[in-house]
């Protein structure tokens, strides 16, 4: 027989493998089930409980084997097999069970019933294969050295565990991102196959009686004991994993990046406890003992974890601090997140690591034979599933992080204190850490509590934690999914989970609205004002609640259906009363709690608006809102004509990602619509018609309505038209010059990349910047009536396109006015090439050769042009080429201002011509001034369907601009481009990242 080195390298490929089966396997079944706590329950439950049972199976049967080594071979080919297949096997059976079984249940009962039984058919074998590995090497080991038994099998669980925790990092930020879920779970499948062909050759000669059963009659006392212990030991370390992931969330970012990073310091803790034990399990006098004092060691050292958690929100400050916002900086705020981690985790995880070899070292040593070997895997894996129910439903709802971490330590504890009670000889090895148990728990438990300022900081984010430390925390509660807290900082309240903010409202009715305030009101209103007729909603993601309160002031609207996963965001959203009081009280409205997914798939309803406004998407699980799977399933459940209102972030984000999701998106839609809500975030409409635009007055005939928008500085149906980007035939061009794929479940570009960006302070504003863009671009490729915003310029602060117009209308009329308007809050570089276009050009003091009037010009020209009617910027042109100088001006100077005419009156042909031929002086010109002609003539071109002269204006000037990247050469290019969406892309395909 080979080395026993030599398996235990093969062991550790096992653990790689069958670590992406979890993780994997996971992110398929909550695909299905969703991400709501009963589902996350049962995905482990499932898992778990197949690799309890294949333990048990395993311990009932390796005696009866022949050659366990070569059993275990044929078993890791048929994990690999199944491996290979899974992925084709998960679509058909889901779709299969959306299309024909869900919609006809009619129950949550029936239908979670049937999502189970499907999930246990599609993982429970796979699970039952898996739970088998452990006990069958470690019986085919065991049985080669038999006086070694202990020390093969802590090693076993070393190397199981090494190769574990790499698969947990491989698998989240390098094969995912390579071949998507399939492709990873093939990659693991193939070395499946590869580990049964090597163990198959080594194993040929493994030929060694089992170990039996020889335990004497009066010791069954004890190893029930031990296995009580098992299952005990393995309850406490799931509650632990459960309570520290959940609270290095609101250190590290709740994202999946974040939850990889900790459970691979979790897997590697057990791993380093095995490898440390391996010499103790079989020459420590007393196992037993010996594993009474890591447990009450292990429980300490839990307990312990709650005051240096306590003090990582300040090492992650310091951190933030000193990284850098790069790639480089993205991998060293990985690698500081796992150290603060390890701090936390790794010692209690180190003694967790010694507890399963000791209690098999014992049973074999007491004559149990390799039975025990399954019966511990077993026991402990049960244990686990029990800790994970405990500790989600009950422990974190109930308790809360601190009290249910105390339980799990209390149970540690608590088992080695028993243990030592029973084996150790002599009083004084069990008083001594019973004095210390209780020294250490008291003043923890009666004292110390977890600090919910330093919690709501968002500290990953923006390394502060100052300004979260005299805020007034009004709510705090650890829910099943996630820790929620409603805060009132000085400017607004804030309801935030793992310390992220999902949405703050000012509650002083004087106070400034906020950007989140003013989207959420959008967001309800903007679909009512394209579809005034809708009588039914629903609402992915109740937030502070104010969507759905916008929502239920139409007078038309019947019924409003809001889905929250996490039942605590309700609870706490109840503190913006009265500003969101319809929510609650309305009788039209309805919460409830599930996940998004799994609530549609089990209703056969259809709506008229569904509104999806989940949290940022860089959030763990998130991402699955965007993808395009979920666009199929949630185009089915809109009525003929109905919107999907979509949410997405501009802020910590990069446009590549919303380029991905809205390829996504429109793989399903056939239109689309995009608006800005504010400067930050945007709101897509998408229908299987054309939206009805433009937005209709009739939404402020509605009292509650008109409040609302009011409130929020949209006075006007002007306010509306303004945030108004372009329909899907405008912004497709831009969207492909990205060559993204489309978000899915299976392939996660958002989940894979969201997190970096956010930490590299990304944005993708510059594409609400097109609104604001000096060539009125979005008007030339799309003409529409826009309807100016409102006159006062209110919320100018949060939308840049209202303060744009008025400062468009200042200098309008102090051009045109005989008495000059006072400049209230106008900067002194406008005020002045107002003066000297004023002064050269209407006064005509010198304009042919003093040109110096050009520049100021151009900046006029940008300021009109883009936010006044053709009819109101045009009478400003005119009132230039009236003057009597204009006649005598050089040809090239009369040229540029009759381009910014024509730009004016939106007249697409005569401005390509014009750009082009000032265009052809390109040695004179300023890099401002070229990047201002080649939007105008590209604009003019692409408006006025002739792409090939626009094309060939770019590819003439293209090397002298600045930044050929940004989105309105991208938008222009695009639309320029005749060889398709593939071509576009290529043609940018040099500035990605």
């Amino acid at each position: 027989m080979a080395p026993r080195a030599a398996f235990y390298a093969l062991f550790i490929a096992s653990g790689f493998a069958g670590l992406i089966y979890e993780s994997v396997w996971t992110h398929y079944l909550k695909l299905y089930l969703g991400h709501a706590a009963y589902a996350q329950s049962l995905v482990l439950v499932v898992f778990m409980g197949g690799m309890a049972l294949g333990a048990a199976l395993c311990a009932r049967l390796s005696t009866r084997l022949r050659n366990p080594l070569a059993a275990y071979a044929v078993v890791e080919a048929a994990i690999g097999i199944c491996a290979l297949v899974f992925h084709e096997l998960f679509v058909a059976a889901t779709d299969w069970s959306y299309a024909s079984v869900l919609p006809v249940l009619g129950s949550d009962g029936l239908a979670l019933a049937a999502k189970l039984a499907i999930s246990c058919a599609l993982i429970l074998p796979q699970s039952v294969l898996l739970g088998a590995t452990f006990p069958l090497m470690s019986a085919g080991l065991v049985r080669a050295a038999p006086g070694a038994g202990g020390e093969a099998v802590a090693m076993l669980y070393f190397a199981n565990s090494l190769g574990a925790a790499a698969g947990v990092l491989a698998s989240g930020f390098v094969l995912i991102a390579w071949a998507g879920l399939p492709g990873t779970l093939r990659s693991a499948g193939i070395l499946n196959l590869a580990i049964a062909g090597v163990v198959a050759l080594l194993a040929r000669p493994a030929r060694h009686p089992a170990m039996q059963k020889t335990l004497p009659g009066e010791q069954g006392e004890a190893v029930s004991l031990l296995l009580a212990v098992a299952f005990l030991t393995g309850l406490a370390s799931f509650v632990y994993e459960i309570c520290w992931i959940r609270m290095l969330s609101l250190v590290l970012g709740a994202s999946t990046h974040s939850f990889e990073l900790m459970l691979s310091v979790f897997i590697l803790g057990l791993a380093l406890g095995g490898l440390a034990v391996r010499r103790l399990v079989d020459a420590a006098p007393s196992a037993e003992r010996l594993l009474g004092s890591v447990q009450v060691a292990m429980g300490l050292l839990a307990l312990a974890t709650l005051p240096v958690y306590d003090r990582s929100f300040e090492l992650m400050e310091f951190l933030m601090q000193g990284l850098a916002r790069t790639e480089a900086g993205y991998l060293f705020f990985n690698l500081t997140g796992q150290g603060i981690s390890a701090l936390v985790m790794l010692p209690a995880t180190f003694c967790a690591g010694m507890t399963l070899p000791l209690i098999t070292g014992a049973l074999l040593r007491r004559g149990a034979g390799e039975r025990a070997i399954g019966q511990v895997y077993a026991a402990n894996t049960l244990g686990g599933i029990a800790g994970v129910l405990l500790a989600v439903h009950a422990g974190l709802p109930l308790l809360g992080l601190k009290d249910t971490l105390i339980v799990g330590a209390l149970v540690d504890a608590g088992v080695g204190l028993l243990l030592l009670y029973r084996f150790a000889p002599r009083r004084r090895q069990f008083a001594a850490p019973a004095a210390a148990c209780a020294l250490a728990f008291a003043p923890l438990v009666l004292a110390f509590e977890l600090d919910a300022n330093k919690m709501t900081a968002g500290v990953f984010r923006h390394g502060e934690l100052a300004t979260s430390a005299d805020a007034q925390i009004l709510f705090n509660k650890d829910g099943k999914t996630a820790t929620v807290h409603l805060v009132r900082y000085p400017e607004a309240t804030s309801i935030r989970t793992n310390g992220k903010s999902d949405g703050s409202i000012n509650l002083d009715r004087d106070g400034e609205r906020g950007s989140d305030e003013i989207t959420m009101v959008l967001t309800g209103a903007l679909p009512l004002a394209l579809k005034p007729e809708a009588k039914s909603a629903a609402v992915i993601g109740i937030g502070t609640g104010l969507t759905t309160h916008t929502l239920l002031q139409s007078l038309t609207i019947e019924r409003v259906e809001t889905v929250e996963i996490e039942a605590a965001m309700a609870e706490a959203a109840r503190g913006f009363a009265p500003r969101n009081s319809a929510t609650f009280a309305d009788p039209r409205g309805a919460i409830v709690i599930d996940d998004a997914k799994t609530f549609f798939s089990t209703r056969n309803r259809r709506y008229d608006i569904l509104v999806s406004e989940p949290s940022n998407p860089w959030v763990s699980g998130v991402s699955s809102l965007f993808t395009l799977e979920f666009y199929r399933r949630i185009r089915a459940h809109l009525n003929p004509g109905g919107v999907l209102v979509q949410w997405f972030q501009l802020y910590e984000i990069d446009a590549s990602l919303l380029a991905s999701v809205m390829r996504a998106l429109g793989e399903v839609f056939p239109h689309y619509a995009v608006f800005a809500a504010s400067d930050h975030d945007l709101l897509i409409v998408a229908s299987d018609q054309p939206p009805p635009l433009p937005p209709r007055q009739s939404v402020f005939e509605h009292p509650g309505l008109a409040r609302e928008l009011f409130g929020v500085h949209v006075l006007s149906v002007g306010d509306l038209d303004a945030r108004f980007l372009g329909s899907r035939a405008t912004l497709e061009p831009l969207f492909a010059s990205y060559g993204m794929p489309a978000n899915s479940d299976y392939y996660p570009v958002l989940d894979l990349n969201a997190a970096k960006y956010r930490f590299m302070e990304r944005s993708a504003t510059d594409v609400v910047a097109l609104l604001n863009a000096g060539v009125p671009v979005l008007e030339l490729l799309e003409p529409a009536p826009r309807r100016q915003v409102n006159p006062l310029h209110r919320g100018a602060y949060a939308f840049a396109r209202v303060e744009a117009t008025r400062l468009a209308r200042y200098a309008r009329d102090f051009l045109l006015d005989p008495q000059p308007p006072e400049p209230r809050s106008i900067s002194t570089r406008l005020q002045k090439d107002l003066e000297v276009a004023k002064l050269r050009l209407i006064e005509c003091r010198d304009p042919r050769e003093q040109d110096v009037w050009l520049h100021s010009l151009l900046s006029v020209a940008r300021t009109l042009n883009p936010f006044l009617p053709a009819a109101e910027a045009g009478a400003v042109w005119a009132r230039f080429t009236a003057s009597p100088c204009f006649g005598g001006l050089y040809e090239f100077q009369r040229r540029w201002i009759s381009l910014f005419a024509a730009l004016a009156a939106r007249d697409p042909g005569r401005s390509a011509a014009l750009a082009a031929a000032l265009l052809e002086n390109d040695d004179e010109l300023s890099g401002d001034a070229r990047e201002y002609l080649l939007t105008a003539a590209m604009s003019g071109y692409v408006a006025a369907r002739d792409a090939p002269r626009a094309l060939s204006v770019w590819q003439r000037h293209l090397k002298r601009i600045r930044d050929p990247a940004q989105p309105v050469f991208r938008l222009l290019r695009c639309h320029a481009e005749r060889a398709g969406a593939a071509a576009c892309a290529a043609a940018f395909a040099a500035y990605a990242g």
